[in-house]
């Protein structure tokens, strides 16, 4: 099933992409979703190599945003600027503090945070 998923989730995706907006909302789309499926299958047996997967997907993302956030170039303002570096900071803590002690309840967070930006980032395009 999960593979059935993703590439539902693949498809939309190539027909889609418009710009690179759109390609980060997509990004923190399948991030999100990557770690609803741990939530949703915490007793799988292959529940570690997915939440691990899912984390290390989610933590190079906002690795990604944090390089970008701090550009002298980046064309956001400021405040925007720092509000999303904060964010990032808290993710990076709150996925440590997963992989020291998993629990679904712990990923929601995350979850919402992913598709909450998407969201914005989609009214934007």
């Amino acid at each position: 099933m999960y593979a059935q998923q993703l590439q539902a989730y693949r498809n939309v995706e190539k027909s889609t992409i418009s710009d690179g907006r759109e390609v980060e909302a997509l990004v923190l789309t399948k991030a999100a979703y990557l770690l609803t499926y741990c939530v949703n299958n915490w007793h799988d047996p292959e529940r570690h190599a997915k939440l691990d997967e899912a984390l290390n997907f989610n933590q190079t993302i906002w690795t990604i945003f944090q390089s970008e956030l701090v550009k002298t170039d980046n064309p956001l303002p400021q405040k925007i600027r720092e509000d999303l570096l904060s964010l990032s900071l808290f993710i990076d803590k709150r996925i440590m503090d997963i992989m020291i002690a998993p629990s679904p309840e712990k990923l929601n967070i995350i979850i919402n945070i992913n598709l909450n930006i998407a969201a914005g980032l989609r009214s934007m395009s």
